[in-house]
């Protein structure tokens, strides 16, 4: 019996346990329930999640809620070397670092301010505004991440790692919405397209939703 099951599916975020747990070949099982579908709000699901939040892991006593947590302690606890681990305080510190900007600025300070006032907007309020300016805000990080890339194939120097996992479901949401990437930017991302556990977790993650993405389409 499979110990490791995900909750969530067609998601930004909720591709980022399913591509960790690609990656990393692991055997889970999926329940891809969605956000805003009634289906978190269940008594059964509450009990489990009291955030009623997609996505949600459990493995044995384990609970967690929250992307990034999720893909960490899957990193952690079953690693297998196709995803840089860092093992000292310094390479711990750097990856925490881009980790904390990539969800702090571009995730939920960006995308998601553009998530609530136009897709959500019956809820938040519509606001061309706040889109604007969210998109704008987006595009100064955007800068910072192709500066950074431009003679840099990831991240992190010592090779791929949970902020390029990060980072590229941010670029795939950003495309989604319409905005073109920095050059730099945009070859970084298609690069990363190209690993077979991101191919597989876009089927994974957006065959409900979109009947199956793949290469970032959305």
């Amino acid at each position: 019996m499979t110990a490791i099951k995900i909750w969530g599916a067609g998601t930004p975020r909720s591709l980022r346990p399913i591509w960790i747990a690609e990656e990393l070949e692991l055997e889970y099982e999926l329940v891809p329930i969605g956000p805003r579908t009634g289906e978190t709000q269940t008594p059964e699901y509450t009990r489990m999640n009291r955030k009623q939040k997609i996505p949600f892991l459990t493995d044995g006593s384990v609970r967690l809620s929250e992307s990034v947590a999720i893909c960490r302690y899957l990193l952690g606890a079953y690693t297998n070397g196709n995803i840089y681990l860092p093992d000292s305080a310094k390479t711990k510190a750097k990856e925490d670092e881009w980790c904390c900007y990539i969800f702090g600025e571009l995730d939920e300070a960006s995308l998601y301010v553009i998530r609530r006032h136009r897709d959500l907007a019956e809820i938040y309020g519509a606001s061309e505004q706040v889109v604007a300016a969210a998109e704008k805000y987006l595009r100064r990080h955007l800068d910072v991440m192709a500066e950074h890339l431009e003679n840099q194939k990831y991240l992190m120097e010592q090779g791929f790692s949970l902020p390029d996992l990060l980072l590229t479901t941010c670029l795939d949401w950003a495309l989604f919405y319409g905005l073109d990437l920095p050059d730099a930017v945009s070859a970084y991302r298609d690069r990363i397209a190209r690993r077979p556990a991101y191919e597989k977790a876009m089927q994974i993650n957006y065959q409900n939703l979109f009947g199956g993405l793949s290469n970032g389409t959305a």
